[in-house]
C-alpha cells in the first residue's frame, strides 16, 4: 500500500479504458497498439534485429511510445535499486544506459514542500529518456506514479515535473503523420492533450525521482536538476497565469473549429461554382464567334492536315483528269522519240570510234589525237 497521504495531494485522474491490438513481431514480441493509433512496447524485451525496425519506423514518423522497462519496475518496487542523494539547487550530470534507469532522492521541508518543487531533466546531445516519480511503498520498495518522455525544445531535449501548489498541466506533442495526412484537423486538436497533472502538490520529506535512458541503441546524457518554488516566485505567475490562457484558447477553438468547417465548406461550393461559370461563360463566348463567322456567303474553309494532302489525291473533274492523263502521255512520248532519232542519226553517220568517249564532271568530250605544234 503507497503512503499517499504522508507525500502526496492532489487527486489522481482516471484514465478511460481503451482498446488495444498486439502485433507479432521476430523473435517471439509483441507490439502493443491501442486506439489512439500509437505503438507502444519494452525496447529491453526486443532483440538486435526488432530494434532496428523499431527504430526504422520512429525515423519514419510511425507514433512509437515506449515503456519502462519491467526489470526496473520491479527492482524497484523490491527496494532492491541504487538511490543517489540529490540536493536542492545543485544539478548532476549522468551518462545513463539505454533501458537502465538512476534513481535519486531528494529530502524538503515543510516551507520548501509549501513554496513548490520543481524537477527537470534536459539532454544537450537530444536523448531521449523519460523522468520518472516514485512513490514509497510500506514495505520500502518504490512504485512508479508519475512519468514524462523527453521533447525536443530547441537544441535540447528535455522533461520537467512542477510542484508548486496548483494545478499545472502537461503537453503531449500531436503525432505528425497524423498531422500530415489533416493538417485542419490537427490543429483544432492540438490542444486535447493539455490535460492537469495526476499530482501537483508534494508533502515534506524525501522523495524519490529516477532517469530513464529511452534511446534505442546508445546511452543517455542528461543534467538533472531540482530546484525550490521559493526562488522562482515570478516564473511561478507567470506559468500560472500562462497555462489559464491556454485552456482559454483550448475553449475558443472548439467554437473556432465550428465556424471554420462552416466557412470552409462555403468556400468549397463557391469554389466549384466559379470553375462551372468560368466553362459556362467560354462555352456562351465561343457560340457568340461561330455566329458572326456565320454571316457570310463564301463556303466555310476546310481545313486538312498535310499528311491527309499526301495520302489523299487531288480531286478534280473527270473530264479533266483524263485529258490531263493523255497530254502527259503525248509529251512522253515525244520525248521518247527524240532520244531514239538522234542515236539512230548518230549511229549511222558517224563510224565506230576507236577511243571511247569518256564524261568527266557530266561533261562529254572525244580524245584528240593530234599532236600540238
Amino acid at each position: 500500500m503507497a503512503m499517499t497521504p504522508s507525500h502526496l495531494t492532489g487527486s489522481k485522474r482516471s484514465h478511460s479504458p481503451t482498446t488495444s491490438c498486439q502485433i507479432p513481431i521476430r523473435g517471439g514480441s509483441t507490439i502493443h497498439q491501442d486506439s489512439s493509433q500509437e505503438l507502444e512496447l519494452d525496447l529491453s524485451s526486443l532483440n538486435t534485429v526488432n530494434t532496428v525496425f523499431a527504430a526504422l519506423f520512429s525515423k519514419l514518423g510511425v507514433p512509437i511510445k515506449t515503456t519502462v522497462s519491467a526489470t526496473v519496475l520491479e527492482e524497484a518496487l523490491n527496494g532492491s535499486v541504487m538511490v543517489s542523494q540529490l540536493q536542492l539547487g545543485s544539478s548532476v550530470q549522468r551518462k545513463v544506459e539505454k533501458q537502465t534507469a538512476h534513481f535519486y532522492s531528494v529530502d524538503i521541508t515543510e516551507k520548501q514542500a509549501k513554496m513548490g518543487l520543481v524537477c527537470r531533466v534536459h539532454s544537450n546531445d537530444k536523448s531521449k529518456f523519460k523522468l520518472l516519480y516514485f512513490e514509497l511503498e510500506e514495505n520500502g520498495g518504490l512504485s512508479l506514479a508519475l512519468q514524462e518522455d523527453s521533447v525536443k525544445t530547441g537544441k535540447v531535449t528535455a522533461a520537467g515535473m512542477y510542484f508548486l501548489g496548483f494545478p499545472v498541466y502537461r503537453f503531449e506533442q500531436n503525432n505528425l503523420a497524423a498531422a500530415a495526412k489533416d493538417s485542419d484537423g490537427a490543429f483544432f486538436k492540438r490542444l486535447d492533450s493539455f490535460q492537469p497533472c495526476d499530482i501537483h502538490e508534494l508533502k515534506p520529506g524525501t522523495h524519490f525521482f529516477a532517469v530513464y535512458g529511452d534511446n534505442f541503441f546508445k546511452s543517455a546524457n542528461y543534467t538533472i536538476e531540482v530546484v525550490c518554488g521559493e526562488s522562482f516566485p515570478a516564473e511561478k505567475e507567470m506559468l500560472r497565469s500562462v497555462e489559464a490562457k491556454i485552456l482559454t484558447k483550448r475553449a475558443e477553438l472548439s467554437k473556432f473549429e465550428s465556424e471554420y468547417r462552416e466557412v470552409l465548406a462555403k468556400f468549397t461550393e463557391m469554389t466549384s461554382k466559379y470553375t462551372q461559370e468560368m466553362q459556362t461563360i467560354d462555352q456562351l463566348l465561343k457560340e457568340r464567334n461561330e455566329i458572326h463567322a456565320s454571316y457570310t456567303n463564301n463556303p466555310p474553309l476546310k481545313r486538312s492536315s498535310s499528311r491527309n494532302k499526301a495520302k489523299s489525291p487531288s480531286k478534280m473533274p473527270k473530264n479533266d483528269a483524263e485529258k490531263h492523263h493523255q497530254k502527259e502521255k503525248k509529251v512522253k512520248d515525244h520525248c521518247m522519240e527524240g532520244y531514239g532519232s538522234e542515236d539512230d542519226n548518230s549511229s549511222e553517220k558517224k563510224p565506230k570510234e576507236r577511243f571511247p568517249r569518256k564524261k568527266w564532271l557530266n561533261i562529254p568530250f572525244k580524245l584528240d589525237r593530234r599532236k600540238s605544234c
